[in-house]
């Protein structure tokens, strides 16, 4: 029987470049930005990481498909790096493949880091393909909005939730990650809405407006990972974060197959949830986790993510996100940060950006926006369509936690 990863992998440094419009630099210079801040972090010299791992999911678009321009940016001493990408969760793919090389010890010190630059194609959300020679590989079946309001659409029917609140309590959602992204230096969007703005937004698909989707950017943030044995050795007993639990779910083609789902819910959380949670120990999320960074690409996905990951009763997200249960002085905080909404999205990256502001709020080093003695913290990186994706969920601890 698995044993899990639990307490056997330490990040002692990470990262993150500031997401926007990065004009001024390449994807080589932001792999940089957030690469010096997680080496200077964690006290080490490039020549100690024994192997690194390089989210970027969209070699078209950057810097080609092999792991080659990280290697080259950042001056890594000839060691094994591997390009890996798993749709809008690449960043925790990343992040797994050397959290797993650490834990099985086939590397003493590894390096996960993710980039994209998205803001040179000019396209506001993910970039089409759907002219060029490409095009015949790039013909979904439906709009990233269109697939997601689906989703809203689907949630609720099922629950019986009116249309004015379910709107309300999407657009609380796109409210609090402005009021939360204004105050982190590094956001893309730092600029507060008001709920009124959000609610006559233009519809971009309906019941989606303008606010509750998500841009992208450009931007890079990487981790550096140990054993727990070698962290103390460097002086980061007490400077570090324990990774409890690292767990990714792949659609398997049941949601689209036939009717037994029902289109309100994604699958793969609820199936790596309910592992993150068996490998870290934890029984009752709601009270245990003390913040969580959850893939809003929309507003409804975070609002349906906080039932899938079992935060919320089923059918009663609407009601604890009205509530403010998900606000920075809620329960349980949710995007402290900005999430995908207002930090930004550069795919690549996203994952190791939600794991960095855990890491950061954990150490205490949140500044304007740190969280009172936080001790756990989860991620939540979801990838594709409703109905065809990828999530991989983290959780993160302090040692002794």
């Amino acid at each position: 029987m698995t044993s899990g990863i639990r307490d056997k992998v330490a990040i002692i440094g990470m990262g993150c470049s500031k997401f926007g419009e990065r004009f001024d630099c390449d994807a080589q210079d932001l792999m940089l930005e957030a690469f010096i801040e997680a080496r200077a972090d964690a006290g080490i010299e490039t020549s100690e990481i024994d192997a690194a791992w390089l989210g970027h999911a969209m070699p078209d678009l950057g810097m080609g498909p092999t792991a080659t321009p990280a290697s080259v940016a950042l001056r890594l001493q000839n060691i094994p790096v591997t390009r890996v990408e798993n749709a809008c969760a690449t960043g925790t793919e990343a992040l797994r493949g050397a959290v797993y090389a650490v834990a099985s010890g086939a590397a003493r010190i590894a390096l996960a880091i993710g980039v994209e630059k998205l803001k040179d194609t000019g396209f506001g959300g993910l970039p089409e393909f759907d002219f060029g020679p490409r095009a015949s590989l790039f013909a979904p079946s439906m709009s990233a909005p269109g697939g997601f309001a689906q989703l809203a659409a689907a949630y609720g029917a099922k629950h019986k939730v009116n249309a004015s609140d379910l709107k309300r309590a999407m657009a609380h959602v796109s409210w609090k990650s402005h009021e939360n992204g204004a105050v982190n230096p590094k956001a893309h969007l730092r600029r507060r809405v008001d709920m009124d703005t959000i609610i006559k937004a233009p519809m971009i698909a309906a019941p989606l407006g303008l606010f509750d989707c998500c841009g992208v950017s450009d931007g890079a943030a990487c981790a550096i990972v140990t054993t727990p044995e070698v962290a103390a050795g460097l002086g980061k007993k007490h400077e570090s974060v324990m990774v409890k639990a690292l767990q990714l779910a792949v659609s398997n083609g049941v949601e689209a197959s036939h009717s037994s789902w029902d289109g309100a819910s994604i699958i793969t959380t609820r199936s790596a949830a309910k592992r993150a949670y068996t490998e870290a120990g934890v029984e009752n999320p709601r009270k245990a986790l003390s913040l969580i960074e959850v893939h809003d690409c929309f507003s409804i996905t975070e609002l349906v993510t906080m039932e899938d990951l079992f935060l919320s009763d089923e059918g009663s997200a609407v009601v604890d996100v009205l509530d403010g249960f998900y606000d920075r002085e809620g329960g349980v905080p949710c995007q402290v940060d900005g999430g995908l909404k207002c930090f930004g999205h550069p795919i690549g990256a996203s994952g190791l950006r939600m794991a960095y502001e855990v890491y950061t709020q954990l150490l205490g080093r949140a500044g304007e926006r740190q969280l009172s003695s936080p001790t756990l913290g989860l991620t939540h990186n979801l990838g594709g369509f409703p109905h065809e994706n990828v999530s991989g969920i983290g959780i993160f601890g302090l040692p002794g936690v």
